[in-house]
């Protein structure tokens, strides 16, 4: 009689799996996937659904919240939010652990602001008001928790995207500048809520020592 081993189960280690630089950016990439999903959608049948976007202070424009981000007047504004979305996105995704937590909180926090305080008998769309809420997340996070990588990435964010400063001011018609103002006024909230509390927590990855 002769016995043989069994070969050795495969373990979670030697599965494939996706570089980690790219799996934190999967949730970005499938976010942005579902804007053009819809947009299609929109453009392609009759569902027409841009009418879902906020209506302030029209209670029907509640679920506007939650929807307007996945809804653009076009594919020129919506290609104009992709990329945006996508670079602040990877970078927030790569320097916190913070992306889903902001960018609900943008999207929660900034469109109820902009229903109860927005411009009457409009409907608003688009996710520039995510594309807000992550630069000024960025751009605020670093010196609050007070690490270096998160600084720095800040710094370039302020360099390359302080332009946007100008969109949260009313001088374009059609745009809501209410939109890209309580955006930016709540990824600036959550950076110092969040920023404050990795501080307090020590630098990241770093453990309490055990004490008598």
């Amino acid at each position: 009689m002769t016995t043989s081993r069994r070969p050795p189960r495969p373990t979670a280690s030697s599965s494939p799996s996706l570089p980690t630089w790219l799996h934190r950016v999967v949730p970005v990439l499938v976010l942005v996937g579902l804007m053009w999903v819809s947009e299609l959608l929109d453009l392609l049948t009759p569902l027409q659904l841009d009418g879902y976007g906020i209506r302030p202070r029209d209670l029907d424009g509640l679920t506007g919240i939650v929807l307007s981000p996945f809804l653009h007047l076009g594919l020129a504004h919506l290609v104009a939010n992709t990329s945006g979305l996508l670079v602040l996105g990877a970078l927030l995704a790569w320097t916190t652990r913070h992306l889903w937590i902001v960018t609900a909180g943008v999207v929660l926090l900034g469109g109820a602001a902009v229903w109860l305080l927005g411009a009457p008998r409009t409907v608003v769309i688009g996710a520039s008001g995510v594309v807000y809420g992550y630069a000024a997340f960025l751009a605020v996070y670093g010196f609050v928790a007070r690490r270096l990588l998160p600084v720095l990435v800040g710094l370039l964010v302020v360099v390359l995207y302080g332009g946007l400063l100008w969109g949260v001011l009313p001088l374009q018609a059609g745009v809501s500048w209410q939109g890209h103002l309580f955006g930016a006024a709540a990824g600036v909230l959550l950076a110092l809520w969040l920023g404050r509390r990795d501080r307090a927590a020590g630098p990241a990855g770093a453990r309490p020592s055990a004490r008598r």
